[in-house]
């Protein structure tokens, strides 16, 4: 599988709202950082902390707009659809960099603001 089907993959796992295969794509001990939030640490976390936003919206569409590798580190600008829970549909573009070890991401930090999510 080469990296731009990796990310469409993960894009699919979140879009499912499928939280626990979602942390299954970072390390034991891994580190996630959404937006401003603070930082999650650790498997079972994330995906607790994952579910809970995803009782925040109705579903996501994720997109690959363009991606860098250099072996230790991904990164991908993508955009999202969002439904949200009124059922309006919000695009907000996102950039997520990846420190990976190995083929499990160790620090998965997303970079969104996501304001018009939540906005009324």
């Amino acid at each position: 599988m080469n990296r731009k089907q990796w990310l469409e993959e993960i894009g699919k796992v979140i879009d499912s709202k499928d939280a626990e295969k979602f942390a299954s794509y970072i390390t034991e001990n891994g580190t996630f950082k959404f937006g401003n939030n603070d930082a999650v640490i650790g498997r079972k976390p994330i995906s607790d902390y994952v579910a809970v936003f995803f009782t925040m919206i109705i579903s996501s569409e994720h997109k690959v707009v363009n991606f860098w590798d250099t072996g230790d580190n991904i990164i991908w600008q993508g955009e999202v659809l969002y439904t949200r829970l009124d059922e309006k549909k919000v695009n907000v573009i996102f950039t997520n960099i990846f420190y990976m070890n190995g083929s499990l991401i160790d620090k998965y930090l997303i970079y969104i603001d996501n304001t018009p999510l939540f906005a009324n």
